[in-house]
């Protein structure tokens, strides 16, 4: 779709054919028992996919050939023979790694990265890879010529940076799609795309290189998925081929807890207002976990006032790296000139501010010392994921100038970033439809390694309170 066409509300590709309505533990289980074969939930997959990106720009990179002749060899692991897709910032043998970006123009990768590796091994088929905002800056993936637009109303954003890969699962092509999150990158587009979106503790995923080498590893590997069972069920096999020793086991979590737990509830983020309807939905989630026996109690943002300019100093120190890298890191072709606006801004920003770097990366460290602190009065943290509805397209434009783009960004991203300072586990939950269409996220976080307490909390949410699902609001 053109920026120039007329959008479309109400994207979705859900069918009476291989897949149906199954999310990809059910369609791994049609598959085992036969019902399907692997070859027909690819190339429904593929059909869907060809029904509907045209409307959302969701796909960087097809690989639907591949993908059938992947399918017709089975593959072990639980996963063996679902359809996914993975994001266009890792490395996948045979793709180019685009990053999002104009800059320059990628060369088909030699081997997988250590995601796409690790995630081969679980079975899924990967179909190609998916947009994201340009080097996963923004938190609307609307670069000129590939927009990715929300199936739910598709004038509106799908979040970012793993925008792709959410409206996607959102839409109904593949049940779940890899992602990942350095502030707030998948649980952003699954608040925006009515999915499950979880950011797993620091290490627990394998990733590629780059990512391990920050000086401080902001960025997790998860999925978007439609159901807890499937993020649940994905952690586990992560961790059956991966195993963590330094942190706490995730464990087979296939229900609800059965313990009273201590939840503070923070509404307000010291950096921007939340809206209205946001908040409302968190009070709400209050109530539906105290109904449960929980107890909440409304806290102020447990984030020092040093936070916001730590991060973005920080932030900016990669797409410094960036432009002093790019020929080598990326491809010969790399201009840094041709980079958007919200990319170079956020470098100048850091470059004016190099003194500051080394005290802000010290307290960006010590807020996993703050979170302990935290975690030893409160079992989990309830938030919005961010602070006001979705944004329309075009809002947080990323070539418009620097100030007005970071500030719009800011400005709806009030929450995630604290978790991957803190590298603790945090998932964005479906909690109802806003006034304007699109779904509102609620956040449960939890301390490093509580990943299983986190899902048993989102399992009982999810009982209590189903997930609205696109294909039954279509017309409306």
């Amino acid at each position: 779709m053109t920026d120039s066409q007329t959008p479309v509300h109400h994207v979705h590709a859900f069918a009476d054919d291989a897949l149906g309505e199954l999310d990809a533990t059910g369609v791994a289980e049609a598959i085992r028992s036969g019902r399907v074969s692997q070859s027909e939930a690819v190339e429904a997959a593929i059909r869907r996919a060809e029904s509907v990106d045209p409307a959302l720009g969701a796909i960087a990179c097809a690989d639907f050939d591949r993908a059938r002749r992947a399918a017709s060899s089975p593959a072990g692991g639980f996963f063996s023979g679902v359809p996914t897709f993975i994001k266009d910032n890792v490395d996948v043998v045979g793709l180019p790694t685009q990053e999002g970006s104009s800059a320059f123009r990628a060369q088909p990768a030699p081997a997988d990265g250590e995601f796409a590796a690790s995630f081969r091994r679980l079975g899924p088929v990967c179909l190609g890879k998916t947009q994201l905002s340009e080097f996963g800056i923004s938190a609307s993936a609307e670069s000129p010529g590939r927009i990715v637009r929300n199936p739910w109303c598709t004038d509106y954003s799908s979040g970012a940076s793993s925008a792709g890969s959410a409206a996607l699962v959102a839409a109904g092509v593949v049940p779940f799609a890899h992602g990942n999150d350095g502030g707030g990158s998948i649980r952003i587009p699954a608040a925006a795309c009515g999915l499950v979106g979880l950011k797993p503790s620091r290490g627990r995923v394998p990733q590629d290189g780059l990512f391990g080498r920050m000086p401080v590893r902001v960025v997790a590997d998860g999925v978007l998925t439609r159901t807890v069972r499937d993020t649940a069920a994905y952690l586990r096999e992560v961790e059956r081929l991966h195993p963590v020793h330094n942190l706490p086991p995730v464990g087979d979590v296939r229900r609800a807890g059965d313990r009273s737990l201590r939840v503070a509830m923070v509404i307000e983020s010291p950096f921007t207002p939340t809206g209205d309807e946001t908040a409302a939905a968190v009070r709400g989630a209050a109530r539906l976990l105290e109904s449960m026996g929980h107890r909440v109690e409304e806290i102020p943002a447990p984030v020092p006032e040093t936070f916001l300019e730590d991060f973005k100093t920080y932030y900016g120190l990669l797409f410094l790296y960036m432009n002093a890298t790019g020929k080598s890191t990326f491809d010969p072709s790399f201009d840094w000139h041709r980079t958007e606006s919200l990319t170079r801004g956020f470098a100048g920003y850091t470059l004016h501010r190099l003194h500051r770097l080394p005290a802000a990366i010290a307290r960006l460290r010590a807020s996993t010392r703050r979170s302990r602190e935290l975690y030893a009065d409160y079992d989990l943290v309830l938030t919005p994921t961010v602070s006001h509805l979705t944004p329309r397209i075009g809002h947080i434009d990323p070539t418009l100038p620097f100030e007005i783009a970071m500030e719009r960004l800011l400005a709806w991203v009030g929450f995630t970033p604290l978790q991957n300072a803190t590298g603790d586990p945090a998932v964005s939950l479906p909690f109802g439809i806003s006034s304007q269409g699109t779904p509102i996220g609620i956040q449960l976080a939890g301390p490093l390694g509580s990943e299983a307490r986190v899902l048993e909390m989102a399992y009982a949410v999810e009982e209590a309170r189903p997930f609205a699902r696109i294909q039954d609001r279509l017309g409306e």
